[in-house]
């Protein structure tokens, strides 16, 4: 049999390769798992009790772009965060999860050709979330990796590209906070990449699935600054999850949005190839967008995990604490050495930085970090883990 070469070279999952690494090797204490970012908040209460109202839901199909008053509670979260006012009929789509979404647009909306013809790119922050670079290779385009690094404040530097790799671009994936290393765009990030877009004729994926994490002031959206710059509300297709906002992750429940044109040809895919969340889990998802207190409970602990964290490395060589979502982005000497010494001498796992990044000109710049997830709701466990990892990695 012959397969798609245009998979063939994408390097394997972040977690097989970890698995790999270390095989064979016993922990050298009490397993303290910091590599999935699966928050550990608990439910929010009002989840089994709207399931089991709802029960009989699981017998029928569910609408393929969500439910009506699943769209009114999305629409209606957008504008009380971010000031804008979107159709819930034209504008917003459910996802079941935002890697379905992220992987999915960009088979929509990817042209087969660039505007001169050309193979078009698609531009990827370097480290990144996996799916960005598997979407481009299914859409055919040509995935270019954009430098994140200390020197661009851990924001993939889109200015810096080449005008003919900018004059082939379709789609920018974006990831704000950013994953791994809890970087914020900050309003003058977002004029400048909308300015590029619009100037080139790319459209903007924003991965705001971190959007609700962070220290002190509420990241700026990609819709919220389109809307204030008078954009093409094409030009940006923002992505959110309750996995992370309302410690959901297994609801697989998130949103897309973006100008009508866009949606339209989303939907059109997903109707073929998506696979519609639950009644019952729409529900749940309906009440999520529309309560704010178990965000804000679950943003007062990882408040007091930034502090911890802060304190706990705060001697260490180039730490710097992320602004938003709950991972920390540690600076080492080697990432698949660092971890697999943290694992055999203390039992703490982390996740290598250069499995999330990948090598350009024979530089990966997630070589040299290693990443952490904090998110155990247990401030104790928390803090034994870090200091362990610290000690360790120290000497």
């Amino acid at each position: 049999m012959t397969y798609p070469e245009r998979f063939s070279n994408l390097p394997d999952y972040a977690f097989p390769r970890l698995r790999t690494l270390l095989a064979g090797t016993p922990p050298g204490g009490k397993v303290c798992d910091m590599t999935i970012g699966q928050p550990g908040h608990g439910l929010p209460g009002f989840v089994a009790p709207i399931i089991t109202e709802h029960m009989q839901g699981f017998a029928t199909y569910p609408p393929n772009p969500g439910t009506p008053e699943l769209l009114k509670a999305i629409t209606g979260w957008l504008k009380r965060r971010y000031g804008v006012s979107l159709d819930p009929e034209t504008q917003v789509m459910a996802l079941n999860g935002t890697r379905e979404g992220l992987f999915n647009a960009c088979l929509a909306l990817c042209p087969e050709q660039a505007r001169n013809g050309d193979t078009p790119t698609v531009l990827i922050p370097n480290p990144f979330y996996q799916v960005y670079a598997v979407a481009a290779a299914a859409a055919g385009a040509e995935p270019v990796m954009v430098p994140a690094t200390e020197d661009t404040g851990f924001l993939p530097d889109f200015a810096s590209l080449p005008e003919d790799v900018l004059n082939r671009a379709a789609i920018a994936y974006i990831c704000s906070p950013s994953n791994p290393q809890g970087a914020v765009a900050d309003t003058p990030y977002w004029q400048e990449l909308i300015a590029i877009a619009q100037s080139f004729g790319f459209t903007i994926f924003a991965d705001e699935c971190y959007s609700e994490i962070y220290r002190d002031t509420p990241p700026p959206g990609a819709l919220e600054m389109a809307a204030t710059l008078g954009a093409d509300p094409e030009s940006v297709v923002s992505f959110h999850s309750l996995s992370k906002r309302s410690n959901l992750p297994g609801l697989r429940s998130g949103f897309v949005a973006s100008g009508p044109e866009n949606i339209k040809h989303i939907k059109q895919l997903r109707a073929y190839a998506g696979a519609p969340l639950p009644l019952p889990l729409q529900r749940v998802a309906e009440l999520a967008w529309c309560d704010e207190a178990h965000v804000e409970e679950s943003r007062a602990l990882y408040r007091q995990k930034y502090a911890l964290a802060d304190e706990i490395f705060s001697g260490w060589p180039g730490y710097r604490g992320p602004q938003g979502g709950f991972f920390l982005w540690l600076r080492v000497a080697d990432s698949e050495q660092a971890a697999l010494k943290a694992w055999r001498e203390t039992g703490v796992k982390v996740l290598p930085g250069a499995y999330l990044g990948r090598a350009v000109n024979g530089e990966n710049p997630g070589a040299g970090y290693i990443r952490v997830a904090m998110v155990t709701k247990d401030m104790d466990e928390l803090q034994d883990g870090l200091t362990r990892l610290r000690d360790c990695l120290a000497t």
